[in-house]
């Protein structure tokens, strides 16, 4: 799998918020947002498979 930049134009009070959370866990910011993107984009998949399957079983 490739990789590509993307750029965010952030305000320094969520560069500096987004930096707590990474230094607490020992990641870069980089590292961390993208972390934070990928696992939001499994919950959001997880969730719909889900709820496809509740509606093709009939589960109320």
């Amino acid at each position: 799998m490739g990789t590509t930049v993307l750029s965010l134009r952030i305000d320094e009070e969520l560069l500096d918020r987004l930096r707590q959370h990474a230094a607490k866990r020992g990641m870069s910011v980089q590292d961390y947002v993208a972390r934070t993107l990928i696992r939001d984009d499994f919950d959001e998949r997880f969730r719909t498979a889900v709820e496809e399957t509740e509606r093709f079983y009939g589960v109320p």
